[in-house]
């Protein structure tokens, strides 16, 4: 392979300039005043700071609120994580067993990843809205009584549903790309030695689709424990209860409603470092499965 060789030693670093200067803007310095803000005590104003080290950490570990918001963002990851993955997987195989209109289909799925979160959440509200929505009418002639907002696991079930319907689109794109990588000939040997249909999906496709799909778990995985803020914000806020109450959103309604700040750092400071370790560890020990 042929490597560019640069005769100004500076020139490398004006074409990397203006991304490293977006990185250190944007992600690098927030990092760090979050991680300073989190071992102080400040007033609502930012005029009056006290250093207390780790004691915003230590009432996190004395919070119901927060150990509770913990455990609604494991079932809200892992719900939406399978769910966006599940349809989109199985959208795929429908479209990648289509021989024509395969390209009509596919621009027709991926259009709602193209929808701001916002939206999204604002649009689902309206279908499940308990007076004016169309999907608690028809719940409502089955003896089924919606109301997302008096409700915890109807509220969680439309958060689950709206965050995960905007994501499927991104899921539904890698997994055609994997399943049109695989080899006709590794599936129609199989069907010759007499192999099923689901046979066929489980030993051989699934498999070699482990890499796109480690890929999509990792993705998804910090896409529901971080880019779901504008859903949260649009449907339910945080509650009925703070039955719907992540992380995410926890951090900006004890930051920016509650002007807690030491204790929105901290908790942003923990957000991040799971999130780090999840990846880590996926890395670390689920990467060894995939078989590439």
């Amino acid at each position: 392979m042929k490597r560019t060789a640069f005769t100004n030693q500076l020139l490398p670093w004006l074409l990397l300039a203006p991304q490293l200067i977006i990185t250190f803007v944007f992600f690098l310095w927030p990092a760090a005043q979050a991680i300073r803000q989190s071992f102080l005590r400040e007033d609502a104003f930012g005029i009056s700071t006290q250093f207390v080290g780790l004691a915003n950490f230590k009432a996190l570990t004395g919070s119901a609120q927060y150990l509770n918001s913990l455990q609604v963002t494991a079932i809200f990851a892992i719900c939406v994580t399978v769910l966006s993955m599940g349809v989109a997987l199985l959208m795929a195989v429908a479209v990648d067993r289509m021989i024509r209109s395969t390209s009509i289909y596919t621009t027709l799925l991926v259009w709602p990843y193209a929808v701001a979160p916002a939206v999204a959440g604002i649009l689902w509200w309206f279908i499940f809205n308990p007076t004016i929505g169309i999907l608690p009418y028809l719940l409502e002639m089955v003896g089924y009584d919606w109301n997302h907002m008096t409700s915890k696991s109807d509220a969680m079930i439309l958060v689950v549903i709206a965050s995960a319907w905007k994501q499927i689109s991104y899921n539904f794109l890698f997994f055609v790309a994997g399943l049109q990588s695989i080899p006709a000939s590794l599936r129609e040997a199989a069907a010759i030695d007499g192999a099923g249909p689901v046979r066929r999906f489980f030993d051989i496709t699934f498999p070699l689709l482990s890499p796109t799909t480690f890929f999509l778990l990792v993705v998804n995985i910090v896409y529901a424990m971080f880019d779901t803020f504008s859903v949260i914000d649009a449907t339910t806020e945080g509650g009925p209860a703070q039955a719907t109450n992540i992380l995410v959103y926890k951090v900006y309604f004890d930051g920016f409603v509650g002007q807690n700040m030491g204790s929105s750092a901290a908790q942003s400071v923990v957000l991040m470092l799971i999130v780090i370790v999840l990846t880590v560890v996926q890395f670390r020990y689920v990467e060894k499965k995939v078989a590439y």
